[in-house]
């Protein structure tokens, strides 16, 4: 994962108006989120109102839009895009925003029945969402992030009163995108009953938001607190911050892995073998084996599998086909890993592949394997010989 990164936790959900809140809590410039709306011809249809505040106890910066249209008219996706397409805008700031308004396009015409084209947007195509959509990812794009990690939001529970009437919460919409991107929804057990994540926020979360995790360990830096509107029985906000950039030559990048697990007992060597290289040959990163003693002075093995998240699924379709156990367990944890390339070295035996971190020279174990073989020499012999050469 790249360095800049930032994380959301969402305690009470997230709504496009909260998050852009807290990028302005951050020190985001007005100036920032109005040049772009105002090149799509909207400079003149909205003000915003942006100040410190207070829910339940804790302060925050609060967003409201005063819209200054009378009428403020109803927009067709397939008349909304080709403004989005035409505006003049850096090409980052268009694609993030098209496939915001896209995603949210094509969940309400599935919950409607209706094709994308159809859809109007009343509520999440209404110039405060315009302003939501567009003032975060020009304030993300602002600052640099990267990668956005977050905690999984609750969606709330209840009735929402909306143009359609009264909907259930989640509201359709939101409940489509979780499904469509396979966001986690947080629970909502003992939140008051109310709309705590809007289609918007979503929308947004999906097409940002690398991770749902805890925070991989790092120092925190410009904290941006956004407030919600709703009074509920507890502070309603959500935090926004990014981590102290460290100097290049130090700074290591972390990424969040699967850890996958089960304890066997019952399988022969050469069946153990054959599972870890169908895990591998999956993607796992890294598989292996450590000896334990089980129930009833059994000896076992611990079998761990360390994967990218999103590769889940598919790595449990091996678990449950190729070995004997019933059951696995899976957690997300935190890796550093220190910046690397890869270099050549000049030896006497020829070219040699070798990975260069700071300052540190590591030759590839295939690269003594092949030296060793055709030469006739040590691995530690190789290893002693290579280690004082540079690329």
């Amino acid at each position: 994962m790249a360095a800049h990164w930032a994380y959301l936790d969402a305690p009470t959900g997230v709504a496009g108006d909260m998050l852009l809140a807290a990028l302005f809590d951050q020190g985001l410039g007005q100036e920032v989120v109005l040049a772009p709306l105002a090149a799509l011809g909207l400079g003149e249809a909205f003000r915003l109102h942006v100040a410190e505040g207070r829910n339940g106890g804790l302060r925050g910066t609060k967003l409201r839009v005063e819209l200054l249209e009378q009428s403020p008219p109803h927009r067709l996706w397939r008349e909304l895009k080709p403004q989005l397409e035409a505006a003049a805008w850096p090409e980052p700031l268009r694609l993030k925003v098209i496939e915001v308004f896209s995603l949210l396009a094509e969940a309400e015409a599935r919950v409607h029945g209706l094709s994308p084209s159809q859809v109007h947007f009343h509520e999440v195509g209404a110039i405060d969402a315009l302003v939501d959509v567009v003032g975060v990812c020009a304030g993300l794009l602002h600052f640099g992030i990267d990668h956005l990690l977050a905690s999984p939001p609750p969606a709330g529970h209840g009735h929402v009163r909306s143009a359609h009437g009264v909907l259930p919460v989640p509201v359709p919409a939101v409940l489509e995108i979780a499904r469509q991107r396979q966001i986690p929804l947080a629970s909502s057990l003992g939140f008051p009953a109310a709309e705590l994540t809007t289609p918007t926020g979503m929308a947004l979360l999906s097409v940002w938001v690398e991770r749902f995790c805890a925070p991989p360990a790092h120092i925190p830096a410009m904290v941006g607190i956004g407030l919600g509107e709703q009074q509920l029985d507890r502070p309603n906000l959500l935090r926004l911050w990014q981590p102290t950039v460290q100097k290049q030559e130090e700074q290591a990048s972390t990424e969040t892995l699967l850890v996958q697990e089960c304890q066997i007992d019952d399988m022969d060597g050469e069946a153990l073998a054959f599972l870890q290289e169908q895990l591998r040959l999956a993607g796992a990163l890294e598989v292996f084996a450590t000896p334990i003693q089980m129930k009833k002075g059994r000896p076992g093995v611990l079998l761990t599998s360390l994967a990218p998240p999103e590769l889940a699924q598919s790595l449990r379709s091996i678990w449950w086909q190729h070995s004997s156990s019933l059951g696995l367990r899976e957690k997300l944890e935190s890796r550093w890993v220190l910046p690397r390339q890869a270099i050549t070295l000049n030896s006497p035996w020829g070219p040699v592949q070798a990975k260069q971190a700071q300052g540190r020279v590591k030759v590839e174990a295939d690269e003594l394997a092949r030296l060793a073989r055709e030469h006739g020499l040590g691995w530690a012999e190789l290893r002693s010989a290579l280690a004082n050469h540079q690329p």
